[in-house]
């Protein structure tokens, strides 16, 4: 294994997916819950390896030709990130009785796991930086080096997930206090309604 090319891997991976605001902000608010936050870091993680082993080993280049998928997955990303920032924002402004928040902490798991998997899935972004972009960089290497590099993408994305869902959690009696939560719920929902924005004008100017 390349040691050098493992941290350069590492390196570019994290400058990637850290930026992927609607994946962190999930993870955030999972962790600051407490909610199944490592359920969330594990399925956001699993799915970007495989999305890293796709463009990495050959799927970059069929994703970033075939523009009926990406037209589809911009406005499923669209509509999605949509509806996270208007629950954000129901969130931020909700005053539900806290037996109320437990019977939702208690059913919740398989929403959850839909939510960590539609907040990756329907993230644009995600595909453009993980397949098309770290595709066609590590597609320009062979052999062991590819798979070095490869592996220092997947460990970015293993080690910041993790570290932001435990970190929230570890500080989630200080973040869950009614006025910080409360914005945190604003920013998400701004942060949401402006990615889908930014989607909507760049599906606009591929496709208007």
């Amino acid at each position: 294994m390349n040691v050098w090319l493992i941290l350069q891997g590492f390196g570019l991976g994290a400058s990637m997916i850290i930026p992927i605001g609607a994946q962190n902000a999930y993870v955030l608010n999972q962790g600051i819950k407490r909610q199944h936050h490592l359920t969330t870091a594990s399925i956001c993680s699993l799915l970007d390896i495989v999305f890293i082993s796709l463009g990495i080993f050959g799927g970059g280049a069929l994703l970033s030709k075939n523009e009926t998928l990406l037209m589809l997955v911009t406005l499923g990303g669209i509509a999605f990130l949509t509806l996270y920032g208007s629950l954000s924002l129901k969130s931020a402004f909700s005053t539900q009785s806290n037996e109320t928040k437990e019977n939702q902490t208690l059913r919740g798991k398989r929403a959850v796991i839909l939510g960590a998997l539609a907040v990756t899935v329907l993230n644009p972004h995600l595909y453009l930086d993980t397949v098309v972009i770290l595709g066609s960089i590590g597609g320009q290497f062979e052999g062991q080096d590819r798979i070095s590099f490869a592996l220092g993408t997947m460990m970015a994305s293993l080690v910041w997930f993790y570290s932001l869902s435990i970190g929230a959690a570890i500080l989630g009696p200080v973040l869950s206090q009614p006025r910080v939560k409360q914005g945190i719920d604003i920013a998400v929902a701004i942060m949401m309604y402006a990615i889908a924005l930014m989607l909507a004008i760049e599906l606009f100017t591929m496709f208007g």
